[in-house]
């Protein structure tokens, strides 16, 4: 599974907001959330399989934190998304540019409408 198959799951985002902060046992996360003890370790399973977090045993219990770099891919693409690209970048005179073709067509317009306006329709609108 890949970190975005694992985001997907709102319970799975919900896991990784309870261990941003540190490390925690499953029976603390489980504790924390409406599902059984089981199927949280299943949900860390897959965010451990998918690279999101990572265990260590202490005794008898596993505890879980955040993989360094786990959610690289996932911050790669959204950079990528939000970063203006080709057809979608503007030049820093773009928008005065376009300012100005609004405002002139406008004017035009304007000038064009009061020209065809004949001296009798113009007498009939005063």
């Amino acid at each position: 599974m890949d970190a975005f198959a694992a985001l997907a799951d709102p319970v799975r985002r919900s896991l990784l907001r309870s261990i941003r902060s540190g490390t925690a046992r499953v029976v603390d996360l489980a504790a924390d959330h409406p599902i059984s003890r089981p199927a949280v370790s299943k949900h860390l399973r897959l965010l451990s399989e998918a690279g999101l977090v990572t265990a260590s045993a202490h005794g008898r219990e596993r505890h879980y934190s955040l993989a360094p770099g786990g959610l690289s891919p996932v911050a790669e693409l959204l950079v990528e998304l939000s970063e203006p690209t080709g057809a979608w970048r503007l030049g820093s005179g773009a928008l005065g540019a376009l300012d100005t073709e609004v405002r002139r067509t406008s004017r035009d317009r304007r000038t064009s409408e009061r020209q065809s306006i004949t001296p009798h329709e113009h007498e009939e609108t005063a």
